[in-house]
């Protein structure tokens, strides 16, 4: 009999980038269905990965940039105890590479091909500049396809228990009130690329709330000082925990935004999404668009980045000629309902 596959995968990482890996743990159980699977993470985005049924085991590990040498060796015991045989590492550090070396775990698989990876004989998969570009997720699975998985099943997804299911049934009839369809705004990306300014989100949402069939839920957990005025919208996610706010977002007919964390979260539920996307590379929605569910992506006009765009993804909001603005994306919301 085959010796037990142990798989470790690493990513400690943001929203996004952890719910990009969740095809891993499903597509490794298909090809090993006894193999015991744990993942690395932090503690922020661990409900990403609650009621996962391919999952045996989440590890945290929040002070994986602390530098001291006792963390370093707590951190590494702790691992070492479920007696990996692999560990996939989908965006390396230098200190996780070691970690995961000390740690005792014999077959270490990282992305690209760093002095540090050389050092501990760590095998590694190479993006090879992103030519040809793929998806973030495709990328991630390579991995996996390392240790003999072979897929092209991409698509993430995050498990509710019946409880949250029988939940989101009663959040979503609290919130549509005699409304028809549940539409969330998330108005915030992380500074990780292009976004609107607040005023135009704010010209959005009041287009949307003379809908009378629509209901407007801004689905950010803080509430913008700008957008604070206007009635008929609810903030259904403020103060609450991200597990929460799951919950909530799963309720939702529709979610309209930016790339960002959230619009993959929406996308794993299973939630259509209109997104704004900007076409270079490092932001592209071949790289970084939502994947298992209905989608729309607004892009600018075909020659805004050359001849209008600052030419820094963290600086664009979509604004001047070519652009994307509130009347664009509210014609593409009618159109899907």
């Amino acid at each position: 009999m085959e010796k037990q596959k142990r798989i470790l995968i690493v990513r400690p990482d943001r929203i996004g980038d952890v719910v990009l890996s969740t095809p891993l743990p499903r597509e490794i159980k298909k090809k090993y269905p006894n193999s015991f699977i744990a993942l690395l993470l932090r503690k922020y985005t661990r409900d990403i990965y609650f009621n996962n049924p391919h999952v045996d085991k989440i590890i945290l590990i929040d002070d994986y940039n602390d530098n001291s040498l006792e963390s370093f060796f707590k951190n590494a015991n702790e691992i070492r105890k479920y007696k990996f045989t692999h560990s996939l590492t989908l965006l390396p550090t230098e200190r996780i590479n070691y970690l995961l070396f000390f740690a005792g775990i014999p077959y270490r698989i990282g992305v690209g091909h760093k002095f540090y990876q050389f050092m501990t004989f760590s095998r590694y998969v190479d993006r090879k500049k992103y030519i040809p570009l793929r998806h973030e997720a495709d990328y991630c699975m390579d991995l996996a396809r390392k240790i003999g998985v072979q897929t092209d099943n991409l698509d993430a997804e995050i498990f509710l228990t019946d409880d949250e299911r029988k939940n989101v049934r009663n959040i979503k009839s609290r919130l549509l009130g005699d409304k028809k369809s549940l539409i969330g705004v998330h108005i915030t990306s992380g500074n990780s690329s292009p976004n609107w300014q607040l005023d135009e989100y704010k010209k959005l949402i009041l287009k949307l709330i003379r809908q009378k069939d629509f209901k407007i839920v801004i689905t950010d957990n803080k509430v913008p000082e700008q957008l604070s005025g206007i009635s008929d919208i609810e903030y259904p996610n403020v103060g609450k925990s991200l597990r929460e706010s799951i919950v909530n977002f799963a309720a939702l007919d529709m979610l309209i935004s930016a790339s960002t964390g959230p619009m993959h979260l929406a996308a794993a539920l299973k939630i259509k999404t209109i997104s704004m996307f900007c076409p270079l590379t490092a932001c592209s929605p071949k790289l970084w668009g939502p994947l298992g569910n209905e989608s729309k992506i607004i892009l600018p006009d075909e020659n805004y980045c050359s001849t209008v765009c600052p030419g820094d993804p963290k600086k664009c909001s979509f604004s001047g000629n070519g652009g994307i603005d509130s009347e664009k994306v509210f014609n593409e919301i009618l159109k899907s309902f």
